[in-house]
């Protein structure tokens, strides 16, 4: 078996687009959805109405999986962080020192659903699948983060063709299709703080859900007796270490990752 595992950003793309030249062997790619509620609306928008028609013209399956409960509920991130007293912080919140905290929501919600997929489709530990993984030249660090799976063996197609994001986008544009946005959760704690400006001005909605998340984290912790964590390292609510009207200098920029921290 032989994957691509897609998140609908930038480097993912354009290993799609590669794959339809022929270039890579992939002819399946797998978006793992944490769920319409979690994920950015612009990639899952992308990835409906750009990534999907592209792949199926070119003779590529592209499938959506989901996190499934063993009642066959669909578990999205957003709800499993809004449930009722829940304890779970699988997000990377920001500590009172600003620092990211453990997370566990790539492996929960992308990493072990693409197993779950691979295992009920044949992959077993004697024949594991190859799983292709988006990640460029100049991210070549994340390669040595991600600890494959009894299931999988994985392989960074775009290291050995010595891509950069940029080559990446120059792919994307060449084969006629417009360049994704970044892919991400909305919420994510490891957005830069100018990308919490842009949500302000650019999304409010999405800007006061992520706040009202921030709130009920902030309110269950305290209801255990623990210290508060926040959205961004400024350690302080969302709505204040972002406020309306205001703009972050072009270089303050706190991002931990060039497109996407989870999937590429």
């Amino acid at each position: 078996m032989n994957v691509f595992s897609f998140g609908g950003g930038v480097q993912s793309t354009a290993a799609l687009v590669l794959a339809a030249k022929g270039e890579i062997p992939y002819d399946t790619f797998l978006f793992a959805n944490v769920g319409d509620d979690s994920e950015h609306p612009a990639t899952l928008h992308y990835v409906r109405t750009v990534a999907i028609p592209y792949a199926h013209r070119n003779g590529i399956d592209l499938h959506t999986l989901n996190r499934r409960r063993r009642d066959g509920h669909i578990e999205t991130l957003w709800e499993r962080l809004m449930r009722p007293g829940s304890k779970s912080l699988p997000i990377p919140v920001r500590m009172s020192n600003g620092a990211p905290g453990t997370r566990s929501c790539t492996a929960d919600f992308k990493i072990r659903v693409i197993e779950k997929h691979l295992r009920r489709n044949g992959a077993t530990r004697t024949w594991p699948a190859t799983v292709g993984v988006g990640i460029s030249l100049d991210e070549i660090h994340r390669a040595n983060n991600r600890r494959p799976g009894p299931y999988e063996r994985v392989t960074y197609p775009l290291l050995g063709l010595g891509l950069r994001r940029t080559d990446c986008m120059r792919i994307i544009a060449g084969a006629g299709l417009p360049v994704p946005p970044k892919s991400a959760c909305f919420f994510c704690p490891l957005k830069p703080l100018t990308a919490w400006q842009r949500l302000r001005e650019d999304e409010p909605q999405l800007f006061d859900a992520a706040c009202r998340l921030e709130t009920t984290l902030i309110q269950r912790r305290a209801q255990l007796g623990k210290d508060p964590v926040f959205l961004t390292r400024l350690a302080r609510p969302l709505a204040q270490a972002v406020p309306e009207g205001t703009e972050p200098l072009p270089f303050d920029d706190d991002s931990l990752c060039e497109s996407g921290w989870c999937m590429t």
